[in-house]
């Protein structure tokens, strides 16, 4: 288990670094010029040209890289090119709201997701569980910005019961005008993400269902709510456990373009922000974080899956002898 655990962070490093590399060099090729949004229209080229040098652009590429990741090593995303604020506390500020619409968004998503898929397998052969099959295949080709901009026509515009945007300057210290404001984002995300998870486990079960197990456990007198409880249910785990991992990684990177449409001050409006202005370092510290936490999830979620299931630990003991 060891070496696992040495193998696959030297993996996550290396994919840290892979994934940094792409990021500054698919941000260079962008067009536009960082140095125009330091100056006013009809800058002169030697004004230009002094914007860049103030800013660190002028030097080559290699040599900004190996600066950029230097600063990665000691934790410094940089500084803004406009602000000129450390981008590090910014992005932590912003995850104040990133974070627990995430976390609301994926709960629900798992609640919702993991009984009406469990149903839908169960009841396949039935209208109702080809109903909740065909929703969930629906749910997933709809975009997510669209379910927000409808939930924001029906619940905001036409009943005007939640707000249609927007988050407390002072932030969770009203956390139920907080929990009020995140309600249709968290709703948004969650029933995006539901709709795929729901297939995932509908898959698990029929599996389960199906199974050589779980016939003989009922044949051998166990109802059919014991049978899946003792033999069942850690077999159907198993796999959703790194569906979950995605899934939650996918929430973080759906609640970002989410924000945008609620206009909430998270990592989305900051994003978009930074992208409108080329301000290189906030675009490469928000994609890093972002990328840092897909990659963090699915490691924790690989290992959870081998500590749950005896027969991927015997294989990681196989493969050490």
């Amino acid at each position: 288990m060891t070496a696992y655990l040495l193998r696959r962070t030297a993996f996550l490093v290396v994919s840290l670094l892979l994934a940094a590399a792409v990021l500054f060099l698919l941000l260079r090729l962008l067009p536009g010029d960082p140095a125009n949004s330091l100056l006013s229209v009809g800058a002169t080229p030697d004004q230009i040209e002094a914007a860049r040098h103030q800013i660190g652009t002028d030097r080559p590429l290699p040599e900004q890289f190996v600066s950029w990741l230097g600063q990665l090593a000691t934790f410094d995303l940089g500084e803004s090119f406009v602000s000129t604020l450390p981008v590090g506390p910014e992005i932590a500020a912003r995850l104040v709201v990133t974070v627990p619409l995430t976390l609301l968004s994926f709960v629900l998503a798992v609640v919702v997701a993991v009984p009406v898929g469990f149903v839908a397998a169960h009841k396949a052969n039935t209208w109702y569980g080809s109903i909740l099959s065909g929703v969930s295949q629906l749910g997933i080709a709809v975009p997510v910005f669209w379910v927000g901009m409808l939930l924001i026509t029906v619940f905001s515009l036409s009943l005007r019961v939640l707000p249609a945007g927007g988050f407390p300057q002072d932030d969770w210290a009203d956390p139920v005008k907080a929990l009020t404001s995140l309600t249709l984002p968290v709703v948004t995300v969650a029933l995006v993400m539901s709709a795929s998870l729901i297939r995932y486990v509908r898959s698990a079960t029929l599996d389960v269902l199906g199974s050589d197990y779980l016939r003989t456990s009922r044949a051998l007198g166990s109802s059919f709510a014991r049978a899946m409880w003792r033999h069942g249910l850690r077999n159907a785990v198993v796999p959703v456990i790194s569906i979950l991992g995605i899934e939650l990684a996918s929430t973080f990177l759906g609640a970002v373009v989410v924000e945008s449409v609620f206009a909430l001050p998270g990592l989305g409006g900051m994003l978009v922000k930074g992208l409108a202005q080329h301000d290189y370092p906030v675009i490469q510290g928000i994609l890093f974080v972002s990328t840092l936490v897909v990659l963090v999830i699915g490691f924790v979620a690989d290992l959870v899956q081998r500590l749950i299931d005896p027969r991927l630990r015997h294989s990681l003991a196989r493969n050490a002898r």
